[in-house]
């Protein structure tokens, strides 16, 4: 009976440096698990239904003292001609946001400044320092009228969604904290200008009429 010959055992070379199955920063807070995935391709005529969350040490963004460092961000993003807010809601822990960009560059660009801004003033707010956003922000483009007519609704009564799901009275009155009680695009009894641009796709000028 023949005695088996040892063979060497194949060992698989794995190289320095490269790309490692699940390595990387994982996401964390109210968006865990958001694939960090590449963003879909967006034209200029595609508004885009945008949703910001932040971490749970924020302070509630629903508040007087939030919302006036929030607003001038708002009126300052209007001087980015690729990148336009035509809607916004403010809720305790996220934003609504309803925007135009040029593509998804553009998009890109602008919701990180806007992101800078506003965790520049929270943080001096709370006097910290610190990530204020959640991950990544959640974009869904929106294609149809009727995306854009239900993308509006939701956004601009997004306060009386949250109010009906804990079965709280939904009140009558335009939301204080949403682009619902603008008026041309500015606060009531304020002068300091508009907050939101005028849109310019058709999808959001008159698109939105024509949804079933």
């Amino acid at each position: 009976m023949k005695k088996a010959v040892p063979q060497q055992i194949k060992l698989r070379f794995a190289p320095r440096g490269g790309k490692r199955r699940g390595a990387g920063r994982k996401p964390n807070g109210l968006t865990a698990g958001l694939p960090h995935l590449r963003r879909p391709k967006l034209a200029s005529r595609q508004p885009v239904h945008v949703t910001l969350r932040v971490h749970e040490h924020v302070w509630n963004l629903r508040t007087r003292r939030c919302f006036r460092l929030i607003a001038p961000t708002f009126r300052a993003m209007r001087a980015r001609g690729t990148f336009r807010l035509a809607e916004y809601s403010i809720q305790g822990n996220h934003l609504h946001l309803i925007l135009e960009a040029g593509d998804a560059r553009c998009l890109a660009r602008g919701m990180q400044s806007l992101e800078i801004r506003v965790a520049k003033r929270l943080n001096k707010l709370m006097n910290r320092s610190g990530p204020v956003f959640a991950d990544r922000y959640h974009a869904h483009i929106l294609r149809t009228p009727t995306e854009v007519a239900n993308a509006l609704r939701y956004v601009r009564g997004n306060f009386a969604v949250h109010a009906g799901r804990r079965g709280k009275t939904v009140p009558d009155a335009a939301d204080q904290y949403s682009s619902a009680i603008l008026v041309e695009g500015a606060l009531p009894h304020e002068q300091d200008g508009p907050l939101v641009s005028e849109p310019k796709s058709w999808l959001l000028r008159f698109g939105w009429r024509q949804a079933r």
